[in-house]
């Protein structure tokens, strides 16, 4: 609730006017009054017009709202309101239904404070960029951590496994922290290729990560096949799949960020050192680990090849999210433990008329 005497206010966003209501509402219940509205949207001024705005840069996000705090009702929002300032600028975007709308477009720094204003947490961008939404421009790596594991698992994996293979393919990734437990890799690439073949570039990645450090990772869509080791979720590179960006603030009690790391600094990394109230120091003390990576736009040849040697060894496509139509060259979606062999022939296709 907003506390007595709360008054709306107008701030002057590099030149737009963006109005902030309710400033003094409590979204981070654990921080106090160091946890408001005003402290969300203060932390987000820091960070808007610099490393945020240049993750975010024309590319169609979601937004992640908590309009009563991290504690209340959470709205996850992929269409902008009809009614909305004239500064914000939309892009449409294609889900896998085939439906589209209006998602935001960031473009402005004002176009991030207006989120935070209506609540936003967390700002969640497609791996593509307006106008061309048919087209990754980033292969994103999650390193989630499954039941048993945590962020040290995952860092481990991401910079003792990821990162050589990386760097024998010649390919530079640029890690962060998820704001959780996990870690997310970023690879900028030439937006030649579609979803369907970046995410099958994705999947090669993993499943050779996968080889290398086999009692640690798993690329299993099954819970019940990933033991406790730490899943990369290759889905993550399929249409409309999205992460929290760089430098967005999560719903944990203690406003955590996703923040943007070197490699060295990855390895002792603790994501509960990363804050909405820490990371602006960290921000202006030190240089952009981020700060080449839309240099060079990578390519997804090394990649592909693998697909095409996974496919040698009978390694073919994954299973798609549920909510996803079925695939060309996908696997049946049936639960391993769930599966009877005398309904699929030795190819895993079911066998029909029984």
């Amino acid at each position: 609730m907003a506390a007595k005497g709360s008054t709306a206010e107008e701030l002057d966003v590099d030149g737009v006017k963006v109005r902030l209501t309710s400033p003094d509402k409590v979204y981070f219940p654990k921080l106090g009054k160091k946890g408001t509205k005003r402290d969300l949207v203060d932390y987000y001024l820091t960070v808007a017009g610099g490393p945020m705005l240049a993750a975010l840069k024309d590319r169609p996000t979601h937004l992640q709202r908590f309009p009563d705090g991290i504690e209340g009702e959470e709205i996850y929002q992929k269409r902008v309101p009809q009614r909305r300032p004239d500064y914000l600028e939309t892009c449409q975007v294609t889900f896998p239904s085939g439906r589209t709308a209006d998602a935001l477009k960031v473009t402005h720094p004002s176009a991030i404070i207006w989120a935070a204003q209506m609540s936003t947490i967390t700002f969640h961008p497609w791996q593509v960029r307006c106008p061309d939404t048919e087209h990754p421009d980033e292969l994103r790596v999650d390193l989630d951590p499954q039941p048993g594991t945590g962020f040290a698992e995952a860092a481990a994996v991401a910079v003792d496994v990821l990162k050589p293979l990386l760097d024998d393919l010649g390919l530079i990734g640029y890690p962060k922290t998820s704001g959780g437990r996990g870690v997310h890799v970023f690879l900028r690439i030439k937006p030649d290729w579609d979803f369907i073949a970046v995410r099958r570039a994705g999947i090669a990645l993993a499943r050779e990560v996968e080889r290398r450090a086999p009692e640690a990772v798993t690329t299993s869509w099954w819970k019940e096949e990933r033991g406790k080791r730490i899943f990369i979720d290759y889905n993550q590179n399929a249409r409309d799949r999205t992460f929290a960006s760089a430098y967005s603030v999560r719903k944990t009690p203690i406003a955590t960020v996703s923040t943007p790391l070197s490699w060295e600094d990855l390895r002792d990394a603790d994501p509960d050192d990363y804050t909405m109230v820490t990371v602006p120091k960290l921000v202006a003390d030190r240089d952009d680990p981020w700060a080449d990576i839309d240099a060079t736009a990578q390519s997804l040849k090394p990649l592909l090849e693998m697909v095409e040697a996974d496919e040698e060894r009978g390694l073919g496509d994954l299973p798609y999210p549920p909510s996803y139509p079925k695939m060309p060259g996908e696997p049946p979606r049936v639960q391993p433990s769930k599966k009877v062999a005398a309904n699929w022939d030795e190819e895993g296709n079911p066998i029909t008329g029984r």
